[in-house]
Protein backbone atom coordinates (compact mmCIF):
# COMPACT_ATOMS: atom_id res chain seq x y z
CA UNK A 1 0.00 0.00 0.00
CA UNK A 2 1.41 3.36 -1.01
CA UNK A 3 1.23 6.54 1.01
CA UNK A 4 1.96 10.14 0.15
CA UNK A 5 5.25 10.71 1.96
CA UNK A 6 7.19 13.77 3.04
CA UNK A 7 10.78 14.21 4.15
CA UNK A 8 11.80 13.50 7.73
CA UNK A 9 9.26 14.80 10.25
CA UNK A 10 10.37 17.80 12.25
CA UNK A 11 13.29 18.56 9.96
CA UNK A 12 13.53 21.74 7.90
CA UNK A 13 15.76 21.32 4.87
CA UNK A 14 16.13 24.57 2.95
CA UNK A 15 17.73 24.53 -0.50
CA UNK A 16 20.39 27.14 -1.28
CA UNK A 17 19.01 30.46 -2.44
CA UNK A 18 19.66 31.06 -6.15
CA UNK A 19 18.71 33.87 -8.51
CA UNK A 20 16.34 31.49 -10.32
CA UNK A 21 14.56 30.42 -7.13
CA UNK A 22 14.13 34.03 -6.01
CA UNK A 23 12.69 35.13 -9.36
CA UNK A 24 10.33 32.16 -9.56
CA UNK A 25 9.10 32.64 -5.99
CA UNK A 26 8.47 36.35 -6.61
CA UNK A 27 6.54 35.73 -9.83
CA UNK A 28 4.62 32.71 -8.52
CA UNK A 29 3.41 34.90 -5.66
CA UNK A 30 2.50 37.87 -7.90
CA UNK A 31 -0.88 38.52 -9.53
CA UNK A 32 -0.52 39.09 -12.41
CA UNK A 33 2.72 37.04 -12.49
CA UNK A 34 4.90 39.53 -14.32
CA UNK A 35 7.36 42.24 -13.30
CA UNK A 36 9.57 44.76 -15.11
CA UNK A 37 13.27 44.03 -14.87
CA UNK A 38 13.86 47.27 -12.96
CA UNK A 39 11.49 46.07 -10.22
CA UNK A 40 13.08 42.63 -10.17
CA UNK A 41 16.51 44.21 -9.68
CA UNK A 42 15.27 46.02 -6.57
CA UNK A 43 13.30 43.06 -5.22
CA UNK A 44 16.14 40.52 -5.44
CA UNK A 45 18.77 42.84 -3.93
CA UNK A 46 17.95 41.98 -0.28
CA UNK A 47 18.71 38.33 -1.10
CA UNK A 48 22.24 39.05 -2.29
CA UNK A 49 21.45 38.76 -6.01
CA UNK A 50 23.19 41.43 -8.04
CA UNK A 51 21.94 42.97 -11.27
CA UNK A 52 24.32 41.11 -13.59
CA UNK A 53 23.55 37.79 -11.89
CA UNK A 54 19.82 38.49 -12.20
CA UNK A 55 20.01 39.34 -15.92
CA UNK A 56 22.02 36.20 -16.65
CA UNK A 57 19.45 34.12 -14.77
CA UNK A 58 16.55 35.77 -16.63
CA UNK A 59 18.17 34.97 -19.98
CA UNK A 60 18.63 31.33 -19.00
CA UNK A 61 15.05 31.09 -17.74
CA UNK A 62 13.63 32.50 -20.98
CA UNK A 63 15.73 30.04 -22.98
CA UNK A 64 14.56 27.17 -20.77
CA UNK A 65 10.89 28.07 -21.22
CA UNK A 66 10.36 29.14 -17.60
CA UNK A 67 9.66 32.78 -18.46
CA UNK A 68 8.39 34.84 -21.36
CA UNK A 69 9.69 38.32 -22.10
CA UNK A 70 7.73 41.26 -23.49
CA UNK A 71 10.03 44.24 -23.80
CA UNK A 72 11.50 44.76 -20.34
CA UNK A 73 8.75 42.79 -18.56
CA UNK A 74 9.23 39.16 -17.53
CA UNK A 75 6.32 36.84 -16.79
CA UNK A 76 5.68 33.17 -16.16
CA UNK A 77 5.41 30.82 -19.12
CA UNK A 78 2.20 28.83 -19.68
CA UNK A 79 3.76 25.81 -17.98
CA UNK A 80 4.54 27.79 -14.85
CA UNK A 81 1.16 29.51 -14.91
CA UNK A 82 -0.28 26.05 -14.27
CA UNK A 83 2.16 25.67 -11.37
CA UNK A 84 0.95 29.01 -9.99
CA UNK A 85 -2.64 27.82 -10.22
CA UNK A 86 -1.75 24.70 -8.20
CA UNK A 87 0.10 26.87 -5.68
CA UNK A 88 -2.88 29.22 -5.34
CA UNK A 89 -5.18 26.22 -4.83
CA UNK A 90 -2.83 24.92 -2.14
CA UNK A 91 -2.83 28.24 -0.28
CA UNK A 92 -6.55 28.93 -0.78
CA UNK A 93 -8.27 25.56 -1.36
CA UNK A 94 -11.91 25.68 -2.44
CA UNK A 95 -13.82 23.34 -0.14
CA UNK A 96 -17.41 22.47 0.69
CA UNK A 97 -19.00 20.91 3.79
CA UNK A 98 -18.50 17.18 4.14
CA UNK A 99 -21.47 14.82 4.26
CA UNK A 100 -19.42 11.65 4.72
CA UNK A 101 -19.06 10.81 1.01
CA UNK A 102 -15.70 9.97 -0.58
CA UNK A 103 -14.45 10.43 -4.11
CA UNK A 104 -13.15 7.20 -5.60
CA UNK A 105 -11.20 6.96 -8.86
CA UNK A 106 -10.46 3.51 -10.29
CA UNK A 107 -7.79 3.28 -12.98
CA UNK A 108 -9.25 1.31 -15.89
CA UNK A 109 -6.60 1.84 -18.59
CA UNK A 110 -4.20 -1.04 -19.26
CA UNK A 111 -1.06 -1.48 -21.32
CA UNK A 112 0.32 1.96 -20.47
CA UNK A 113 4.06 2.57 -20.32
CA UNK A 114 5.97 3.68 -17.21
CA UNK A 115 5.96 7.35 -18.24
CA UNK A 116 2.20 7.35 -18.80
CA UNK A 117 1.58 5.57 -15.50
CA UNK A 118 3.78 8.07 -13.68
CA UNK A 119 1.94 10.98 -15.32
CA UNK A 120 -1.41 9.52 -14.26
CA UNK A 121 -0.19 9.06 -10.67
CA UNK A 122 1.00 12.67 -10.64
CA UNK A 123 -2.35 13.89 -11.92
CA UNK A 124 -4.32 11.95 -9.31
CA UNK A 125 -2.01 13.11 -6.53
CA UNK A 126 -2.47 16.73 -7.62
CA UNK A 127 -6.20 16.18 -7.22
CA UNK A 128 -5.34 15.34 -3.57
CA UNK A 129 -6.39 11.72 -3.85
CA UNK A 130 -4.33 8.95 -2.25
CA UNK A 131 -3.91 5.35 -3.37
CA UNK A 132 -5.57 2.70 -1.20
CA UNK A 133 -4.33 -0.14 -3.36
CA UNK A 134 -2.98 -0.29 -6.89
CA UNK A 135 -5.36 1.59 -9.16
CA UNK A 136 -7.85 2.62 -6.44
CA UNK A 137 -7.66 6.24 -5.28
CA UNK A 138 -9.75 7.96 -2.60
CA UNK A 139 -10.37 11.19 -0.72
CA UNK A 140 -13.26 12.80 1.16
CA UNK A 141 -15.60 14.58 -1.26
CA UNK A 142 -14.93 18.08 0.05
CA UNK A 143 -13.06 19.84 -2.77
CA UNK A 144 -15.01 22.12 -5.10
CA UNK A 145 -13.43 21.25 -8.43
CA UNK A 146 -14.53 19.48 -11.61
CA UNK A 147 -13.22 16.05 -12.51
CA UNK A 148 -10.67 16.60 -15.31
CA UNK A 149 -11.97 15.52 -18.70
CA UNK A 150 -8.56 14.06 -19.64
CA UNK A 151 -9.01 11.39 -16.96
CA UNK A 152 -12.34 10.13 -18.33
CA UNK A 153 -10.70 7.67 -20.70
CA UNK A 154 -8.35 6.16 -18.14
CA UNK A 155 -10.36 6.17 -14.90
CA UNK A 156 -13.87 5.55 -13.63
CA UNK A 157 -15.11 8.05 -11.06
CA UNK A 158 -17.48 7.16 -8.23
CA UNK A 159 -18.87 8.56 -5.00
CA UNK A 160 -18.49 6.02 -2.20
CA UNK A 161 -19.25 5.57 1.49
CA UNK A 162 -16.66 3.14 2.88
CA UNK A 163 -17.50 0.88 5.84
CA UNK A 164 -14.10 1.64 7.40
CA UNK A 165 -14.27 4.47 9.97
CA UNK A 166 -13.34 7.64 8.11
CA UNK A 167 -10.59 8.72 10.51
CA UNK A 168 -8.95 5.28 10.34
CA UNK A 169 -9.09 5.33 6.54
CA UNK A 170 -7.54 8.80 6.39
CA UNK A 171 -4.70 7.65 8.66
CA UNK A 172 -3.99 4.77 6.26
CA UNK A 173 -4.05 6.96 3.16
CA UNK A 174 -1.91 9.88 4.38
CA UNK A 175 1.00 10.23 6.85
CA UNK A 176 -0.88 12.91 8.77
CA UNK A 177 1.27 13.01 11.89
CA UNK A 178 4.43 13.38 9.81
CA UNK A 179 2.90 16.18 7.73
CA UNK A 180 1.79 17.99 10.88
CA UNK A 181 5.22 17.62 12.52
CA UNK A 182 6.92 19.06 9.45
CA UNK A 183 4.42 21.92 9.33
CA UNK A 184 5.02 22.79 12.97
CA UNK A 185 8.79 22.68 12.34
CA UNK A 186 8.38 25.16 9.50
CA UNK A 187 6.36 27.50 11.70
CA UNK A 188 9.01 27.30 14.41
CA UNK A 189 11.73 28.02 11.86
CA UNK A 190 9.78 31.06 10.62
CA UNK A 191 9.57 32.38 14.16
CA UNK A 192 13.39 32.27 14.40
CA UNK A 193 14.18 33.47 10.86
CA UNK A 194 15.20 37.12 10.77
CA UNK A 195 17.31 37.36 7.62
CA UNK A 196 15.43 38.03 4.34
CA UNK A 197 17.02 35.08 2.56
CA UNK A 198 16.17 32.64 5.34
CA UNK A 199 12.56 33.84 5.52
CA UNK A 200 12.23 33.67 1.75
CA UNK A 201 13.49 30.09 1.47
CA UNK A 202 11.36 29.04 4.43
CA UNK A 203 8.22 30.42 2.84
CA UNK A 204 9.09 28.61 -0.39
CA UNK A 205 9.29 25.43 1.70
CA UNK A 206 5.91 26.29 3.25
CA UNK A 207 4.32 26.44 -0.22
CA UNK A 208 5.85 23.08 -1.19
CA UNK A 209 4.52 21.60 2.04
CA UNK A 210 1.02 22.98 1.43
CA UNK A 211 1.01 21.34 -2.00
CA UNK A 212 1.14 18.00 -0.15
CA UNK A 213 -1.64 18.90 2.30
CA UNK A 214 -4.56 16.49 1.68
CA UNK A 215 -7.03 19.25 2.74
CA UNK A 216 -9.17 16.91 4.81
CA UNK A 217 -12.30 17.76 6.83
CA UNK A 218 -11.37 18.94 10.34
CA UNK A 219 -12.92 15.85 11.97
CA UNK A 220 -10.39 13.60 10.20
CA UNK A 221 -7.30 15.56 11.23
CA UNK A 222 -5.02 15.08 14.24
CA UNK A 223 -5.12 17.68 17.00
CA UNK A 224 -3.03 20.82 16.48
CA UNK A 225 -3.11 20.53 12.69
CA UNK A 226 -0.92 23.41 11.37
CA UNK A 227 -2.49 23.84 7.95
CA UNK A 228 -4.44 27.00 8.73
CA UNK A 229 -1.47 28.60 10.50
CA UNK A 230 0.82 27.87 7.55
CA UNK A 231 -1.69 29.38 5.11
CA UNK A 232 -2.16 32.47 7.23
CA UNK A 233 1.60 32.98 7.57
CA UNK A 234 2.12 32.64 3.82
CA UNK A 235 -0.78 34.98 3.02
CA UNK A 236 0.80 37.60 5.29
CA UNK A 237 4.13 37.12 3.51
CA UNK A 238 2.47 37.52 0.09
CA UNK A 239 0.90 40.80 1.20
CA UNK A 240 4.28 41.96 2.49
CA UNK A 241 6.05 41.17 -0.79
CA UNK A 242 3.25 42.77 -2.83
CA UNK A 243 3.36 45.94 -0.74
CA UNK A 244 7.14 46.10 -1.08
CA UNK A 245 6.92 45.68 -4.86
CA UNK A 246 4.29 48.42 -5.18
CA UNK A 247 6.26 50.78 -2.96
CA UNK A 248 9.29 50.45 -5.24
CA UNK A 249 7.43 50.39 -8.56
Amino acid sequence: MRRNVTSGPGEVELPPLSARSVVLSLLLGSHPPELPVKDLVRLVEPFGVGGSTLRAALSRMVAAGDLRRTGSVYGLSDRLLERQRRQDDAVHPATRPWDGAWEMAVVTATGRGPAERAELRTGLTRLRLAELREGVWLRPATLSRPWPAELDGVTRYFTARPDTPAKDLAAVLWPLEEWAAQGRALLAHLARADRPGDRFTTFAAVVRHLLADPVLPPELLPADWPGAALRAAYADFQREVTAHARAHA
